[in-house]
């Protein structure tokens, strides 16, 4: 919560803000009892925080519209799919279907050169005849199956290498691509859709770390990537690229390899791809267990260290939340002394949450957009859909596991104000998947009017502004110590309802704002206020919010 303000300048903008629309609500009112009847403000439509989720696409259109359908019923405009890694191979890897006239493609590909390295890659794009730029690369279609050989030159540019020297990298995929079917979705439901970017693999010294040993050969595979991309999946739905190289939001050198991974795409897609832009997706850990565990400052440097690998492209960081891991925790500072839900348990064993975690996450997220301001990148949030997995919330079979929409709120509620757009991973099987409880996304259908409270403003005047999620026309709960140590619990009417309270201030726009008019009061310094809502359709908010003065 924003700390108790005084009556400064930007209080009174906001306090003429609220006359103004007081005047006119009360305009309202009073021509609805000339006609007879209380003037009754028509409830908005239903609004959830996550408008974008990870992915698993199909080659088949129906398939994929039916899944963005799907996505977008539930408030989701974005789709991100992941991508796939160039590995290091030997020529034994050259598939035995992939043959021209009789020969094998790569011998055919590498006749009278001298072949340095030999790399495989494989996902589900077709890739094929837009991807041939040089004259011994070499493409066969078999069956369902295509194989495209790319001979790059290990010295120089354009497509002869002045030592005679040559990488090969052997791409196998299908006859229907995946990248194309999404976006042609995305863009008949005018969703926007991320495709996942090719990865070098991880050292096997360092199992963490980007293998930059071919660096040069990845370059030029990414542009050949991003070539392809433009030329067989223009269309207005694929709006970007993601980088799926995972790195903590930590400053540390160590992490300069996946840097440079990142500076070097970033720069790619600024150079052939333009009007497109770039998502990373960094994770938090906050387990005290964790000796490399990321501090508050560390998150805020890092988060601007990657704000810095931009290189001219439009850049978003979806900093994964961690609660559906186990890595992070959601709570509030007073509730630091209380026990970690069974989730977590599972992961950091029992205890408080102030024991198992460095500090909650609202304090992370609160850090981050201090340390991307002014970079020109965006924070956004990547909620984890799933909950650590137990015998009692079976989803993937493997270590996570269902959550609950509670769970997620709570989630939300810690992400805060912050992010200008919150996406989750990921859709299938967390949201789709039959446990314990009914698939997530019934929860949420069931679940959409639920109030979300993110965060609050107590003003010197006894006025207290609440933003979230479905807090039209019901009733603000706000229990508080004031200066001289008295403690009240007051219910009051919810006024000045402002569904585009995020937009108008360049934050998340699906924020909206109430005011709580307590009359003439203050918070005291450090002590807690506790809020609830109960909206204009009788749904209270399932996660209680809190924070100090």
């Amino acid at each position: 919560m924003a700390k108790l303000q005084a009556e400064t300048s930007t209080f009174s903008t906001d306090n003429a803000r609220h006359l103004a629309i007081s005047l006119l609500a009360a305009f309202v009112l009073v021509m609805g009892f000339l006609h007879g009847s209380p003037a009754q403000a028509a409830a908005p439509p239903p609004v959830y925080p996550i408008s974008g989720y990870f992915i698993f696409g199909s080659t088949s259109d129906d398939a994929n519209l039916k899944k963005l359908t799907d996505i977008k019923s539930v408030g989701g405009d974005t789709v991100i799919t992941f991508g796939s890694q160039l590995k290091p191979a030997t020529a034994a890897s050259a598939p035995a279907g992939c043959l021209v006239s009789g020969v094998n493609c790569v011998t055919a590909a590498t006749s009278g050169i001298s072949v340095n390295r030999y790399f495989t890659y494989t996902d589900g794009n077709t890739w094929g005849a837009p991807t041939l730029a040089c004259p011994r690369d070499k493409t066969v279609t078999s069956g369902s199956t295509v194989y495209t050989v790319m001979v790059i030159p290990t010295q120089g540019t354009g497509c002869t290498s002045s030592n005679n020297s040559y990488d090969v990298v052997i791409i196998t995929s299908s006859t229907a691509s995946i990248s194309v079917s999404v976006a042609k979705a995305a863009t008949a439901l005018g969703m926007k859709f991320y495709a996942g970017m090719p990865a070098p693999v991880k050292r096997t010294d360092v199992t963490y770390l980007a293998d930059l040993s071919y660096q040069s050969t990845f370059t030029v595979f990414t542009n050949r990537f991003l070539q392809f991309q433009g030329k067989v999946n223009n269309v207005a739905g694929l709006v970007g690229y993601y980088h799926h190289t995972e790195m903590p939001v930590a400053a540390g050198a160590i992490w300069d390899s996946i840097l440079t991974v990142y500076r070097i795409q970033n720069a790619a897609i600024a150079k052939l791809q333009p009007t497109r832009s770039a998502l990373i997706s960094p994770y938090l850990d906050t387990r005290m267990s964790n000796t490399g565990r990321v501090t508050v400052d560390n998150a805020r440097a890092g988060i601007e260290k990657m704000a810095g690998t931009a290189n001219g492209v439009r850049l978003a960081i979806a900093v994964q939340d961690g609660m559906g891991t186990g890595k992070t925790g959601s709570y509030f500072g007073h509730e630091s002394n209380l026990n970690v839900d069974q989730f977590a348990a599972s992961v950091v064993g029992n205890g408080t949450w102030g024991s198992k975690y460095a500090a909650p996450n609202r304090d992370y997220f609160l850090a981050m957009a201090q340390g991307i301001e002014g970079t020109g990148a965006e924070l956004w949030a990547n909620m984890e859909g799933m909950a650590p997995g137990t015998s009692q919330n079976p989803c993937d079979g493997q270590f996570r596991g269902q959550s609950t929409k509670a769970r997620h709120d709570r989630q939300l509620q810690q992400i805060g104000n912050y992010p200008v757009k919150i996406i989750s991973y990921m859709w299938d099987p967390f949201y789709t998947c039959t446990g314990t409880w009914a698939p997530m996304f019934d929860q949420m259908r069931a679940g959409n009017m639920t109030p979300i409270i993110t965060d609050s403003i107590f003003y010197g005047n006894g006025d207290v502004l609440v933003t979230g999620q479905n807090l039209s026309g019901g009733t603000v709960q706000v229990k508080w110590t004031d200066t001289y140590g008295r403690v009240f619990d007051k219910t009051v009417t919810a006024v000045n309802y402002n569904p585009s309270y995020g937009a108008q201030r360049g934050m998340n726009p699906r924020l909206e704002s109430v005011t709580a008019k307590l009359g003439s009061t203050s918070l005291g310094s450090g002590k807690y206020v506790y809020i609830n809502v109960t909206n204009g359709s009788g749904v209270r908010n399932d996660a209680p919010y809190s924070d100090r003065g």
